[in-house]
């Protein structure tokens, strides 16, 4: 077993505490941000008519349901920089390639994150419906609900409910990012920018590409988690009623995705950039 004053424990766990950290920060500066997206894929909004509602609704609300992203992100750092790094060393060493590593250990590292985050992504969801306010006023109150009178009603129609949906969502989506990360950052370095620089972009081109490719499902998940007390449907007619709520247009799908390019900047670029600068100092 490795010690903790080992090289491959303190590359590790300097990793994951630095990933950890990026992600809090820029989870209090992106949720304003990210509530304004929530509210309009539930509701098919404007963003003018979902920050009216925010609005309405008055600043003590406005960070309502902040706690569970803020510790699912952090988490969420913890695994995309550490995990997956020992994950694909692991595969590296057993002679796979480079880029099989990488993607396959994004699966992973995805579908671990799935497992661990879906209750947090229930009750942030949730949290950001006004139409929860008062049944709903805190955590504590969700997981009274959502109490497993047994196991499938729990899974299914309780804290795990959208699971296979987020799975693949999260799956694809890190090993998507994963895989393009180091590439875009290195066409972005040039003689003489800060090393941050480069991995900024990076994080942000790639953070907003990934977030645009997986957006409908991500609609999908803000429409099946948002909902209390009812039984859950299939994903398809799910699927098929979001779509007949948006009128079969496309546009109206990606209601919010101009927010999730400036979400994805903000917190992927930082993330990015703060991880591969301390990098650098730390490992």
């Amino acid at each position: 077993m490795e010690s903790r004053g080992s090289p491959r424990w303190s590359s590790w766990s300097s990793s994951s505490f630095v990933g950890a950290a990026s992600s809090f920060l820029s989870t209090i500066l992106a949720f304003p941000i990210y509530k304004t997206i929530f509210r309009q894929q539930l509701h098919t909004l404007t963003i003018r008519a979902a920050t009216g509602q925010l609005s309405k609704e008055g600043v003590k609300h406005l960070y309502r349901g902040l706690a569970p992203p803020l510790m699912a992100k952090t988490v969420q750092g913890t695994l995309l920089f550490g995990t997956q790094g020992s994950l694909q060393h692991f595969f590296s060493m057993g002679g796979m390639s480079g880029a099989k590593a990488c993607a396959l250990s994004g699966c992973l590292s995805g579908a671990i994150e799935a497992i661990l985050l879906v209750p947090f992504e229930r009750i942030q969801n949730i949290l950001q419906d006004g139409r929860n306010n008062a049944n709903l006023p805190n955590t504590r109150s969700i997981m009274q609900e959502f109490k497993p009178y047994n196991t499938n009603q729990w899974l299914s129609c309780g804290i795990y409910r959208g699971f296979t949906v987020i799975l693949v969502r999260n799956m694809v989506g890190s090993a998507i990012f994963l895989s393009c990360k180091e590439p875009i950052r290195d066409l972005l370095t040039y003689p003489g920018l800060p090393v941050w620089v480069p991995s900024l972009g990076s994080g942000a081109v790639n953070g907003a590409f990934t977030s645009l490719a997986l957006y409908p499902l991500s609609v999908i998940i803000a429409n099946m988690q948002a909902e209390v007390g009812n039984k859950l449907p299939h994903v398809r007619k799910v699927a098929l009623r979001v779509w007949d709520k948006c009128g079969g247009r496309v546009s109206l799908l990606y209601r919010g995705a101009s927010l999730i390019i400036l979400r994805s900047c903000i917190t992927w670029g930082f993330t990015n950039s703060i991880h591969d600068t301390l990098s650098k100092q730390l490992l």
